[in-house]
């Protein structure tokens, strides 16, 4: 009995889902006026400056929307395909070169033309799709409730009405409506699911990446994954040679120690209680020293805890005033979230290093599928990707999980640095 109440919940909400779609398209074609609008108004006062990034926001938020919708009932996500945000849009300078240069990136990306295009497409195509079982359900009910509503049409109209072919011209009569009623809405919470699914593909089919766009991501991929496969060699190389010049040299030092130890306990005791001493000593140091290369390779906290904690963790013992805003819902994978903290350890450090500031801000979230973390300090600025401060390495480390990274230093501060990793949270 459950399980048919939990069957039929979810047929509710399905076509709950395809009325909603619905009402998106004949959203979309208000934004399509407005689309209009916004170009024919460019050439009158400039006001195309200010109308078409806000419009082209609205849309490309309506389309990712029906992404999100399409890419959770096939199984696979729907990649957005616009082209990333050029860095000049977040530069210093007058603001009307900045709004100008903002509205030209958007109108040349092909992918905002492809929305704009899928405004009507998606009307005209999705909507019988998306609205059959709404309105199948609809019509039903009112054969449903036809015996409670008749009398009212009666004395309304006075000549009785119809429903579907069967004329209706009393109280008796209605009740032949209910059955029937009763069968439509139960066809339309039947074929809901099947229709959401030909509508998911038509989405995807319209708004997904084209071929050109999976051909770059393509050579994206493997250019990260070389890049990838560089980073842990020299990650290996980075261990090994810390092993084999501090840990591995303290360990010699133990065992020469301790056969120095085993000699002079008969012939001078007092010289073999203080070179016991240093031995427990550099066996500190050997522990702390094998401790922080277990630390830089993947922090315990981090496995143990997640990479809230282990954010937290790193930011206490720094020697910089830093504030942690953090809102995680779940974990991310594993190899995410090693990805993810050593990139913004990474741009901690060259805070640290390089910034000369009093304060650092750390805020990381977690919104439609992308891991967000941001850095942000009150230094002196002008960090580039190129200086080998760094960034780069943070760059390629996020790359191999399509991940990206956008930099706002202006000479004099602030320094901001964004990251951004797709994944999915348990």
């Amino acid at each position: 009995m459950a399980d048919i109440r939990d069957e039929a919940a979810g047929r509710v909400r399905e076509v709950g889902l395809a009325a909603a779609l619905t009402g998106g398209a004949i959203a979309g074609l208000v934004l399509l006026a407005v689309c209009v609008a916004a170009a024919v108004s460019t050439v009158a006062a400039g006001l195309g400056l200010l109308l078409i990034p806000l419009v082209a926001v609205a849309v490309r938020e309506l389309a990712g929307r029906y992404r999100g919708v399409a890419g959770r009932r096939l199984g696979t996500p729907v990649p957005a395909p616009y082209l990333p945000r050029p860095s000049f849009t977040a530069k210093p300078g007058p603001w009307p070169l900045r709004q100008a240069a903002l509205t030209r990136w958007i109108v040349t990306d092909r992918a905002t033309w492809r929305d704009v295009a899928w405004l009507p497409l998606g009307f005209l195509l999705g909507v019988p799709l998306a609205a059959a079982a709404p309105l199948l359900v609809l019509y039903g009910l009112v054969g449903v409730f036809l015996p409670i509503t008749y009398p009212l049409i009666d004395q309304q109209v006075g000549t009785g009405t119809h429903y579907l072919f069967i004329p209706v011209t009393s109280t008796a009569m209605s009740l032949v409506a209910v059955p029937i009623g009763a069968g439509v809405a139960g066809l339309g919470l039947w074929i809901a699911p099947a229709l959401l699914d030909r509508h998911a593909r038509l989405t995807r089919a319209l708004l997904g990446p084209t071929r050109e766009q999976l051909e770059r991501r393509l050579e994206r991929v493997t250019e990260t994954r070389s890049e990838a496969v560089d980073t842990s060699a020299a990650d290996l190389r980075r261990i090994e040679r810390d092993l084999h010049d501090g840990v591995q040299v303290r360990l010699l030092s133990l065992g020469m120690n301790l056969t120095a130890i085993q000699r002079l306990m008969r012939e001078d005791p007092g010289a073999a209680e203080a070179l016991l001493l240093e031995t427990k000593e550099n066996s500190g140091k050997a522990l702390n020293e094998l401790r922080d290369l277990v630390r830089g390779i993947h922090p315990p906290v981090l496995a143990d805890r997640g990479l809230a904690d282990a954010v937290r963790a790193f930011a206490m013992d720094l020697p910089l005033r830093t504030e942690v805003d953090i809102e995680l819902p779940g974990r991310a994978p594993a190899p995410v979230e090693s990805a993810v903290y050593f990139a913004i350890s990474e741009s901690l450090t060259n805070v640290l290093k390089h910034a000369r500031a009093k304060r650092a801000d750390v805020r990381l979230r977690y919104e439609r599928g992308v891991l967000r973390a941001e850095v942000t300090d009150d230094g002196v600025g002008g960090a580039e990707p190129a200086d080998g401060s760094g960034l780069r390495g943070v760059e390629r480390r996020l790359g191999a999980f399509d991940g990206v990274v956008a930099i706002s230093s202006p000479p004099g501060g602030p320094t901001i640095v964004v990251m951004e990793v797709p994944c999915a949270l348990s």
